[in-house]
């Protein structure tokens, strides 16, 4: 797990989307991550805010939908985390989890 939290740590103030486990998505930059994937977005908009109107504010204007501004994620709610594919340094993803395995073999001797 410490290879997936260094990993989520490197798109700190990248924009990503959240998806929670009751199907909603939230899209926000990354402000912070642990190891147990609790996850801390600011500048957040829900994906289908139409499908979730108690989200939003509906009597805020179009142009600033979210009544929202930041949130706290806990990672036991957390389905997927889709990222920006021009944040994601694969080569050094690839070279963590083949340490990561290493590691995890070595322990198992």
């Amino acid at each position: 797990m410490e290879a997936v939290g260094r990993f989520f740590k490197t798109l700190i103030d990248h924009e990503v989307t959240v998806e929670l486990k009751n199907d909603i998505q939230i899209r926000g930059t990354l402000k912070s991550v642990d190891q147990y994937l609790n996850i801390k977005l600011d500048d957040i908009q829900v994906v289908e805010e139409i499908k979730y109107p108690h989200l939003g504010d509906p009597m805020l204007t179009i142009a600033f939908k979210s009544s929202v501004k930041n949130v706290f994620i806990r990672g036991s709610v957390v389905r997927y985390v889709h990222l920006p594919a021009s944040a994601v340094d694969v080569p050094l993803l690839e070279d963590a989890t083949r340490r990561e395995a290493a590691n995890q073999a070595s322990k198992g001797k």
